[in-house]
């Protein structure tokens, strides 16, 4: 077998057929299931033309349909690609075009949106709807159901050799600009974002089939709660399949249902990403109603910022809880992971992590930081194991791939400042950096501190046009129910964690802070409303 993603996850199959695999919405699928069901929609893509390198966009929200379209695709040597379900018809317009779809699956819910669009397909040549209990006409488009396309296709597992060269795709929409397929092989994917190097270890994996030996002795049942969209739950889907654990997902999120699964599937891992998730969890739990959640040992987070507050917040539900802070990205993959520990949260932009693979900062040369250059800022770069490219878009590549003295380097554009033990400590995306007066000021350490005032749930900080100082930094907060504070109360708080000139100088209400489904900020909206209040005052 390769370092392919199907070959990876059939192997897991031989191993632990009967073991479950997937749950969602009731649904329940072990991983012999879930082979038999990915073969027999493979055999029906097949027979409808659809084979290697070709493009399957998955619209939906999460369900074992989706993941079954995803071990199908892959099997086959095509190429999934995951659809944003909050676009509109516009953006959604952009991606179909950009993303060259032959063939589409998607929930029955967004029929009138697939209709409204499929002039941007002109590749199309097949589709697939997802019952989901809604009456949406899809007539016109001319889909067959799922479950029909399923019983038309053979269960055998009779396809040809695959490659670790096979492609996956990942669309990332990011904190700005329209959203971007950045292109992996299986083989570097499974290194960077699929468990293939040890992260306390940073020892690779030398052979495919090894990981599955990882869960010969017992499985571990993982609750990822972002959508299936976004590459941190894919990646829990995938990466622990290879193990031989359990997943459990859910639709949509909310708190209530979450520590419910907790409890009723007996959860022992959960990933969230950040605040916008951790926050509403945790606080459930203050309401007084009893879930049994001894089973939960350990929560991830990743992909936002996971703020100081928050973390002591689970800690005083969970005193022993194993927490672990998570850097990376689509274009990077996993670049370091800290072991939080209860009195020990931090007050910084980001996580201060120790690296995963070959993880570097780099200076405005292009030469990595030395470890030991403390408090040195750079650009966090990864080098080995890292994308091919965007997908048509050459140069926004060689804008985020750069090669210097013949080593390729992944730059997403995050900054990093090294510490004195040569870790790092993520400090933020440069396109929605703050320039004050000279002074580059990154959002996220700025949240995480306005986060921590009591009155403040949720916020978001961009920076305004200023005639002094170019740009001073706004504030965009949701309060918590009934409360509220003045900007002098507020900096006054703040003073004490960041310095002068990072403290918001204004600040706009709002109803609800606007994120993105992975829970990562939506800057464009926030500058909007900033600027709009700023410009009203």
């Amino acid at each position: 077998m390769e370092f392919n993603l199907a070959d990876m996850f059939e192997n897991a199959v031989d191993q632990f057929g009967d073991r479950e695999y997937l749950v969602c919405d009731g649904k329940r699928r072990t991983y012999r299931e879930m082979e038999e069901r990915a073969n027999r929609l493979a055999h029906h893509l097949q027979a409808h033309g659809i084979g290697a390198g070709d493009h399957v966009g998955v619209y939906a929200l999460n369900s074992v349909e989706w993941v079954e379209t995803l071990w199908a695709v892959f099997k086959l040597r095509a190429v999934w690609i995951n659809i944003n379900y909050r676009y509109v018809e516009d953006e959604l317009r952009y991606l179909f075009d950009n993303a060259d779809l032959k063939a589409l699956v998607y929930q029955r819910t967004y029929a009138p949106r697939v209709a409204g669009v499929l002039p941007s397909m002109p590749l199309l040549k097949h589709s697939i709807v997802i019952e989901d209990g809604s009456a949406e006409d899809f007539s016109s488009i001319g889909s067959v159901r799922f479950e029909d396309a399923m019983a038309s296709g053979s269960p055998a597992r009779d396809f040809g050799p695959r490659s670790p060269d096979d492609r996956y795709i990942l669309y990332t929409g990011g904190t700005t600009g329209m959203p971007k397929g950045v292109v992996w092989r299986h083989e570097d994917v499974f290194f960077a974002l699929g468990g293939g190097i040890d992260p306390m270890t940073n020892e690779r994996c030398k052979d495919p089939a090894a990981m599955a030996e990882k869960g010969r002795n017992g499985a571990m049942t993982f609750l990822p709660i972002a959508p299936l969209m976004h590459g941190a739950t894919q990646w829990a889907v995938m990466g622990q399949s290879f193990l031989g654990s359990k997943v459990v997902l859910m639709a949509k999120f909310e708190p209530e249902a979450v520590w419910d699964l907790v409890e009723q599937e007996k959860v022992n891992s959960m990933m969230i990403t950040g605040d916008a998730m951790g926050r509403p969890l945790v606080e459930a739990l203050d309401k007084g109603r009893a879930w049994d959640t001894s089973s939960l040992f350990l929560l991830t987070s990743s992909a936002v910022t996971f703020s100081p507050t928050v973390k002591d917040h689970f800690f005083k539900h969970f005193p022993s809880l194993m927490m672990i802070d998570a850097i990376g990205s689509s274009e990077t993959g996993n670049n370091g992971m800290v072991m939080v520990q209860a009195g020990q949260t931090e007050m910084k932009g980001g996580p201060t992590v120790t690296k995963v693979g070959n993880t570097v900062v780099l200076d405005e040369s292009f030469d990595p930081i030395p470890a030991g250059s403390e408090g040195r800022i750079g650009k966090l770069a990864r080098v080995g194991d890292i994308p091919i490219g965007y997908y048509k878009d050459e140069k926004k590549t060689a804008e985020t791939f750069v090669t210097k003295n013949g080593v390729r380097y992944a730059m997403p554009g995050d900054y990093g400042m090294i510490e004195a033990d040569g870790r790092i400590t993520l400090l933020g995306r440069g396109s929605v950096s703050i320039n004050s007066g000279g002074e580059k000021i990154f959002p996220e350490e700025v949240e995480a501190a306005v986060k921590s005032h009591p009155a403040v749930f949720d916020c978001t900080i961009v920076g305004v046009k200023d005639d002094r100082w170019g740009e001073r930094v706004a504030a965009v907060i949701e309060w918590r129910p009934g409360k509220t504070a003045t900007l002098d109360e507020l900096k006054e708080h703040c003073r004490t964690k960041i310095a002068g000139y990072k403290l918001p100088r204004e600040i706009c209400a709002v109803d609800k802070i606007v994120r993105s489904p992975s829970g990562k900020p939506d800057y464009r909206w926030a500058k909007q409303v900033a600027t709009g209040a700023s410009a009203g005052a």
